[in-house]
């Protein structure tokens, strides 16, 4: 029997953040994809046999200008950006399109809302938040959640707020992201002798993900610890400031910022480490975690997790069994936790089976590829029960537009 094919679309193949869709795509079982994008980048990270890179469609300054100030269409359509999807997609005989990014779906409505075939849009977290570059950003969300039969979110506080913007509920998924497990064995930890504890923290240096509240925690928790470094694995444009905060805290030689790793070298920190950090804050703009993938990876191999109750991190560390959760922005909070945590000679060990053995049992990635494959089957289900109201292909309006008597330039 011939698979289904679904095209993955995200803008930019891949930024080093988004291992989980590589992880997705590359995943697929029940269905064959490609990938459709605008920019490769990090090929060798990220290599994948089956590209389509979305090539410039030509400049027609006369057909430009008549669509987007006469007939006023959206850009997709006065770019040329919609025939040149349309041709792909026909070309390679797919029979739906799964978009990576809420805002990515909002620039592609006038597609979406023009395909004949259905599309689904998973949200991940950034894509929540305010977006003061794109207009009438929260308005076009709702119009997005009614053109596709399913949205998809990574957790259920990203569902509840997806709800909030105007989600309709019946068309709302959970998708999480699963975890290899293959490639994060659990490893026994021990104890270290005379307080040489180690803490690390993976992430984008971005304000979402705490890494501040990490930094004044361990500075309280150095005073009675003095042999214990956090090491800091990421980078990101906050850099330089929490470099600069480190040296004021007087922790800099007991934090180590290591830079953007490799998931080998990744894997070995989490090994030589004894417990998690990972304390997200919601910034003003209402940017929220979805499951960070690196709380997931950590817990796997054995991690204890002290992070906050935000997002979706309390779907995935349980209070006092595979970690401790503080609320946001609470440091004192967040080292008294570190302190409790290694007072008890066990209690990190004990922990940290407990978190391997909670990932196995929610976000193996075999079992959430399969409700992944399930939520495209019912997309394309629900799709050919609707009715679509038909709309004028774009080489029908080309045509009309080329019949046209050309405007006379003096």
């Amino acid at each position: 029997m011939t698979k289904r094919v679904v095209a993955s679309y995200c803008t930019t193949f891949l930024k080093p953040e988004m291992l989980h869709i590589y992880r997705q795509v590359r995943s697929l079982h029940e269905f064959d994809t490609f990938v459709m994008t605008k920019a490769l980048q990090n090929t060798d990270k990220f290599p994948f046999r089956d590209v389509e890179l979305i090539p410039k469609p030509h400049s027609n300054p006369l057909r430009h200008g008549w669509l987007k100030f006469v007939k006023q269409k959206p850009a997709i359509v006065y770019r040329g950006e919609y025939q040149m999807l349309s041709k792909l997609l026909e070309r390679r005989g797919a029979d739906l399109m799964h978009i990576y990014f809420g805002h990515t779906g909002v620039h592609l409505l006038p597609f979406i809302e023009r395909w004949q075939k259905p599309c689904v849009v998973s949200f991940h977290g950034a894509d929540v938040a305010e977006k003061k570059d794109i207009r009438d950003y929260g308005p076009k969300l709702k119009e997005l959640f009614h053109a596709v039969p399913l949205v998809l979110a990574r957790s259920k506080s990203l569902a509840e707020r997806l709800l909030s913007l105007g989600c309709p509920p019946e068309r709302l998924r959970i998708n999480r992201t699963g975890v290899p497990l293959h490639e994060f064995p659990f490893i026994r930890r021990d104890a270290p002798t005379e307080g040489r504890w180690r803490f690390m923290q993976a992430c984008r240096l971005i304000p979402k993900k705490g890494v501040a509240t990490s930094l004044c925690a361990f500075a309280i928790f150095q005073k009675e610890f003095p042999n214990a470094e956090l090491i800091i694995a990421g980078k990101g444009p906050l850099q330089s400031h929490l470099e600069e905060l480190a040296e004021e805290l007087g922790i800099v030689n007991k934090v180590h910022f290591r830079g953007f790793l490799s998931q080998p070298e990744l894997l070995d920190l989490y090994g030589s480490c004894h417990c998690f950090l990972h304390p997200s804050e919601t910034p003003p703009d209402q940017n929220q975690e979805g499951i960070p993938n690196s709380i997931l990876e950590a817990m796997a191999t054995g991690l204890a997790v002290l992070a906050t109750r935000h997002g979706g991190i309390p779907e995935a560390v349980e209070e006092g069994r595979s970690g401790i959760l503080v609320e946001e922005r609470d440091f004192e909070a967040l080292a008294a936790a570190m302190k409790n945590l290694v007072r008890s000679p066990f209690a990190f060990r004990e922990m940290g089976a407990l978190a391997s053995e909670s990932v196995a049992a929610n976000f193996e990635q075999r079992e959430q590829i399969r409700q992944l494959e399930s939520h495209y089957d019912e997309a394309i289900a629900l799709a050919g029960a609707e009715e679509r109201i038909p709309v004028p292909e774009m080489d029908v309006i080309e045509e009309r537009f080329s019949e046209r008597i050309p405007l006379k330039v003096k």
